[in-house]
């Protein structure tokens, strides 16, 4: 994978390039503020940047806005935040356009390396990952409309895992059901959320996500 990495702090910049480089990942570019992140995106089109969230100048949201702008130059580029903090109020901003390819990893819960680089592959391949703190923060802005209100408890539940990036065999064990039993219900939510079935399972587990955490 060719990677743009993103953080101000010097050590964990280096500290990143050093171990996606460790497993032959290429990093095109390891910049430390919004305005580097957004022009070497441009320039190297990477299959995924990873980002911190609050870089120069005011150390607040600047990373998210950088990698929203980022998405703008470059329709859908992949985007896995990994940050020390949840800041809401920009990520609605990245999930808005409906792509996918968008992840959300809390740095100090990310305690295994093949998890945290399969994650970054999930998210390279389209797909979305979300650290279940950040999937809690996001649900708290829940609507009066909310589209997913008719989802029952378990599939609430069900949706949840899927936003964490798990599978479906990952979610039957960490629910004690059968794989049976979560694709039933991953097709309820399909159909309750208004997802066609033309548009593929790939496709549709994403928008699902994205619905989700945006509702």
């Amino acid at each position: 994978m060719r990677i743009v990495v993103a953080d101000d702090a010097v050590l964990i910049r280096s500290g990143l390039v050093k171990l996606l480089e460790e497993f032959e990942c290429e990093v095109v570019a390891a910049v430390g503020d919004g305005d580097a992140l957004v022009a070497a995106v441009a320039e190297h089109r990477p299959d995924v940047s990873v980002v911190d969230v609050r870089m120069p100048p005011s150390f607040t949201d600047e990373g998210l806005r950088a990698a929203t702008r980022a998405r703008e130059l470059a329709p859908g580029a992949p985007m896995l935040i990994l940050s020390q903090y949840v800041e809401v109020s920009y990520a609605d901003d990245l999930l808005a356009d409906a792509r996918g390819a968008v992840g959300y990893l809390l740095k100090d819960r990310v305690i295994d390396v093949d998890d945290f680089m399969e994650s970054l592959r999930r998210v390279a391949a389209g797909g979305t990952v979300f650290d279940p703190e950040v999937v809690s923060q996001l649900m708290v802005r829940r609507r009066n409309d909310d589209p997913v209100a008719t989802l029952t408890p378990r599939e609430r539940e069900v949706m949840e895992l899927m936003a964490e990036g798990r599978s479906n065999r990952a979610i039957g064990k960490k629910l004690f059901v059968s794989d049976g039993a979560v694709e039933k219900h991953i097709r309820n939510i399909f159909t309750k959320l208004g997802l066609r079935s033309e548009d593929g399972d790939h496709h549709r587990r994403v928008k699902a996500v994205l619905t989700y955490l945006q509702s």
